[in-house]
C-alpha cells in the first residue's frame, strides 16, 4: 500500500463542524476539543481531519480543502441532498454551509462546511480533456455553449458561465441558429434560478417562447428549459 495523505482543514467553531459531517454520513473518528481541538472523520474509507483555527483568523476565507474522487457522484449528491434537507428543512445552497446544484452528466458538484472549507467531489473516471474555452471543434455560439457548460458544470462558477453566454449572444447574434440562441437562453434561465433571479428566468423562457423553432428543435430546448425546472424543484425540496 503507497501513502495516503489526509486533509486537515481548519475550524473555528467544532460543534458545527461535528453536526455538518454526520449530518452526510461520516463517522466520527475521534474528537477532541481541549486543550486544543482536533477531529477526525471518515466516509467510504476516506478520512478528513480537523484542527482549530488560528486565533488570528477572524473569518475562514471560502478555498478549497480537498478533493474527493468518488466512483458514482450523482449517488453522492443525491445521499448529501436528502440528508441536508432533512436535517436543515430545505437545501441550503446559499452560504454556509451548503452544496452546488448538480446536472445529468456532471462530474463533480462541491460542499462548502460552516467554516469556508470546500470539498470538491469528483466522479473517479472524469474526462482529462477538458478544454477550457469550449471546444476547438466548435464555432462561434456553439462553442460558447461549451464553454459555459464547461464553467457550470467543472467550475462551478454560474457567474462566469452567464457572463460569457450574455457576450456570446451579442456576439453571435446574427450568425448563430435559432436553436443555439434558444439552447443559449435556456442555460441563462437555469444559471438565473441557481442565483435566485426568478424574474430574469422568466424574462429568458419568454424570450425563448418568442423564437421561431421548428417542433424538434423545441423539443430538444424543453429539454433544456427542464435543468432550470428540475433546480426549482431541488432548491425548494420537491420530488
Amino acid at each position: 500500500m503507497g501513502d495516503t495523505p489526509v486533509p486537515v482543514l481548519w475550524t473555528a467553531a467544532p460543534a458545527a463542524t461535528l453536526d455538518f459531517y454526520r449530518t452526510l454520513g461520516y463517522t466520527v473518528t475521534y474528537e477532541q476539543t481541549r486543550p486544543y481541538v482536533y477531529l477526525a472523520f471518515e466516509r467510504n474509507g476516506c478520512p478528513i481531519h480537523f484542527s482549530g483555527a488560528p486565533e488570528t483568523a477572524e473569518s475562514i476565507i471560502e478555498h478549497v480543502g480537498c478533493l474527493v474522487m468518488v466512483d458514482n457522484v450523482a449517488d453522492v449528491h443525491r445521499e448529501f441532498s436528502t440528508a441536508l434537507r432533512a436535517h436543515f428543512g430545505k437545501i441550503p445552497a446559499k452560504g454556509r454551509p451548503r452544496i452546488t446544484r448538480f446536472r445529468p452528466g456532471q462530474s463533480r458538484f462541491s460542499v462548502v462546511d460552516p467554516d469556508g472549507n470546500t470539498l470538491i467531489f469528483i466522479q473517479r473516471d472524469e474526462p482529462e480533456d477538458v478544454e477550457y474555452g469550449g471546444s476547438a471543434e466548435l464555432e462561434d455560439l456553439a462553442r460558447v455553449l461549451d464553454n459555459a457548460r464547461i464553467l457550470r458544470d467543472f467550475k462551478n462558477d454560474d457567474k462566469a458561465a452567464a457572463r460569457v453566454l450574455e457576450v456570446g449572444l451579442g456576439r453571435f447574434a446574427t450568425v448563430a441558429t435559432p436553436l443555439e440562441r434558444a439552447r443559449a437562453m435556456a442555460m441563462l434561465a437555469e444559471l438565473a434560478v441557481a442565483t435566485d433571479e426568478p424574474r430574469r428566468a422568466e424574462k429568458f423562457r419568454a424570450d425563448i417562447r418568442a423564437l421561431e423553432l421548428s417542433a424538434e428543435d423545441r423539443d430538444a430546448v424543453t429539454e433544456e428549459l427542464r435543468a432550470g425546472t428540475d433546480l426549482e424543484h431541488w432548491l425548494d425540496g420537491d420530488d
